[in-house]
C-alpha cells in the first residue's frame, strides 16, 4: 500500500494528486486492483477484469485529462469496449465480443480514466436487483446479505465497497438511481439525449435509457457530465445545451426560497415503508430550515398509465434483444439460452399489438407536457427513491414451478394464459412496487438524482429522489451539492477537501439537525 489514503479520495481528489506528480497512474491502477482481487470475491460487482490494458493505458495516460490516471470501471451493456466480452449479463452472449468502442466510451476515455474491467448486470439490464444466473449475484457492501439494487448494481457495489471512485453506470427505469439509492452513493440520471448513445444506436430503449456514473461525490457526476455531455447528430433526442459548467454551477449559492414539491405516495398506490417516508420528510425540514419553501403536492400525472406504458416498453424491448441475439449467435434464441423472466417478458412482447405500443409512446408524451406544467410552479420535485428497503439476495427470484409454467406455456404458444395466471403481475408488478417513483424521469426525459440522506435501522443507506425540467442538471447539482456539505461534514465541522460522503457519520448527523 502507498503512504496515501486512496479511499479518501473522490475522483477528482485522485486526478489532482496525478496532476501535481504526488502519485503515478500506475500507482492508483494498483491501489484499485488490490481492492479488487480482496473485495470482489464476496461482492461479485465486476465480471471482467482488464488488468493488462489498465496497466498499459495507465503508463501512456495524457495529464490533461480532467480524470486522468483516475481507476474506473464501465457496465457491461451499451457500454462497448473494442475486443471485450458484452454479455449484458446473458449466457446467450457470452461468446460475444463489441468490434468497436460505443461512444459514450469514446467520451470517457477523452477524461484519462483508466478501465480496469466491466460490472455485473442483470440479464439484459431488465431488473433493479443484480442476480443474473450466468454471473451470480452481486452483493450490497453495507451488507452482502442484501442487494445492492440493480440495474448498474455491480457498479454501485464497486464503487460503494471503494474499489474505485466511480463507475460507468446507465438508467432506463432507475438504474443508476435505485443501486445509489441503495448504496449510499450520488446518482444521477441525465437528461434524455444529454450523452452520446451511438454508434450502434439512435435511442436507447426508445430514449428512456441514457447513460452516466454512479460517484461517491457530486463534483465527480458534475465533471463527468462537463466532459460527457454532447450534441450527437445522429441521435434520435437532442438535449438543449447547457451553456455552462456544470462543475462549476455546484459552487453557485443555491437561489433563495426555492419551492420544492414533494410527496411520499406511490404513483401506483402500493406500500411505501415508513423509513422511506421518514428519509423524505427529514430532507424537506433540512430544506426547510435553509429558507427554501416546501409544498406537499403531486404532480399531475397518471401513475398507473405511466407503469402500463413502462411495462409495454419491457416486452416489447425484450422481445427485440431476443431478436438480435438470434443474429450474434446464428440460430434462434432457446428458452434454455436465457432466464425465465426474460423469456416472460419477450413472450408478452410478441403479443403486444403494434397500436398499444404507440399509443403507450402518446402517454410518455403527455406526462412530459404535464410535467413541463407542473414546472412553472415549482423548481423540483421529491420523492424517495423506492418505496421499499433493500430485498435479501434471492428474495425476488422466481421458483421452480414458476419457471416451469412458463416454459410449457411458451412452448404451447399460449402466452396469453400468462396474462390470465397472475404471474406476469406476480414477476413484474410486483416487482415495481419497490420502485415506482424512477420511471417518470425516463419516459417524460426529465434529469434525476438519488442523494444519500438517510442510513436504515438496519444500518443500510437510502436515497432521496429530486427530478427538474428537462436540461436542468445544474439545478439539481447545486442542492445535491449544499445536501452533501450539510450532511457529509467531518469531525472538526470542516467540508472534507474531495466532497467524499462519510455515510456512517449520518446518524450522529442526523441526531445533530433533528433532535
Amino acid at each position: 500500500m502507498s503512504s496515501f489514503d486512496y479511499e479518501s479520495y473522490d475522483g477528482l481528489g485522485l486526478a489532482q494528486l496525478v496532476k501535481t506528480r504526488q502519485v503515478k497512474p500506475e500507482e492508483l491502477a494498483e491501489e484499485a486492483i488490490e481492492r479488487i482481487e480482496q473485495r470482489n470475491p464476496k461482492l461479485n460487482a465486476i465480471i471482467n477484469k482488464m488488468y493488462d490494458q489498465a496497466k498499459k493505458q495507465a503508463a501512456r495516460v495524457e495529464q490533461n485529462g480532467v480524470f486522468a490516471g483516475v481507476p474506473m470501471l464501465l457496465k457491461n451493456i451499451t457500454q462497448e469496449i473494442k475486443g471485450e466480452a458484452i454479455t449484458s449479463g446473458s449466457r446467450a452472449l457470452q461468446t460475444f465480443r463489441a468490434n468497436q468502442d460505443s461512444h459514450y466510451v469514446r467520451d470517457l476515455r477523452k477524461t484519462g480514466a483508466i478501465f480496469l474491467g466491466q460490472t455485473n448486470v442483470p440479464e439484459l439490464a431488465l431488473m433493479a436487483i443484480t442476480e443474473p444466473k450466468h454471473h451470480g449475484p452481486t452483493r450490497n457492501p453495507w451488507n452482502p446479505d442484501y442487494t445492492p439494487g440493480g440495474s448498474s448494481g455491480g457498479a454501485a457495489a464497486a464503487v460503494a465497497s471503494g474499489m474505485v471512485p466511480l463507475a460507468g453506470a446507465n438508467d432506463g427505469g432507475g438504474s443508476i438511481r435505485i443501486p445509489a439509492a441503495y448504496c449510499g452513493l450520488f446518482g444521477l440520471k441525465p437528461t434524455r439525449g444529454r450523452t452520446s448513445v451511438g454508434p450502434l444506436y439512435g435511442r436507447h430503449w426508445q430514449g428512456a435509457s441514457v447513460d452516466h456514473v454512479l460517484t461517491k461525490s457530486v463534483r465527480d457526476s458534475a465533471a463527468m457530465l462537463d466532459h460527457t455531455a454532447t450534441v450527437e447528430k445522429g441521435a434520435a433526442f437532442l438535449a438543449i445545451p447547457f451553456q455552462g459548467s456544470y462543475l462549476q454551477s455546484i459552487t453557485e449559492p443555491l437561489p433563495k426560497k426555492m419551492k420544492i414539491a414533494f410527496s411520499v405516495r406511490s404513483p401506483i398506490g402500493t406500500e411505501v415503508d415508513a423509513e422511506c417516508q421518514e428519509a423524505v420528510e427529514k430532507a424537506a425540514l433540512l430544506l426547510e430550515s435553509m429558507g427554501h419553501v416546501l409544498i406537499e403536492k403531486e404532480p399531475p400525472v397518471d401513475g398507473h398509465a405511466i407503469t402500463k406504458a413502462y411495462f409495454t416498453l419491457y416486452f416489447a424491448e425484450t422481445a427485440q434483444a431476443l431478436s438480435a441475439i438470434r443474429k450474434h449467435i446464428g440460430r434462434k434464441v432457446r428458452f434454455t439460452d436465457v432466464e425465465p423472466s426474460t423469456w416472460l417478458l419477450a413472450l408478452m412482447g410478441k403479443i403486444t399489438p403494434a397500436e398499444e405500443f404507440v399509443k403507450n409512446i402518446q402517454v410518455w408524451d403527455q406526462a412530459s407536457c404535464q410535467m413541463e406544467l407542473f414546472y412553472e410552479g415549482f423548481d423540483f420535485y421529491m420523492t424517495p427513491a423506492t418505496a421499499l428497503l433493500q430485498a435479501k439476495i434471492g428474495e425476488l427470484s422466481t421458483t421452480k414451478i414458476e419457471n416451469a409454467f412458463v416454459r410449457i406455456v411458451g412452448s404451447m404458444g399460449l402466452q396469453r394464459l400468462l396474462l390470465k395466471s397472475g404471474m406476469v403481475y406476480r414477476l413484474f408488478v410486483e416487482s415495481f412496487k419497490r420502485t415506482p417513483f424512477t420511471q417518470l424521469a425516463n419516459l417524460t426525459g426529465q434529469p434525476a438524482m438519488s442523494v444519500p440522506l438517510h442510513v436504515t435501522k438496519q444500518g443500510l443507506p437510502l436515497g432521496v429522489q429530486f427530478m427538474a425540467s428537462k436540461g436542468r442538471e445544474d439545478l439539481l447539482l447545486k442542492p445535491a451539492a449544499e445536501l452533501e456539505k450539510t450532511f457529509f461534514m467531518d469531525s472538526t465541522g470542516e467540508d472534507p477537501v474531495y466532497c467524499c460522503p462519510k455515510l456512517k457519520e449520518i446518524r450522529v448527523i442526523e441526531k445533530r439537525i433533528f433532535s
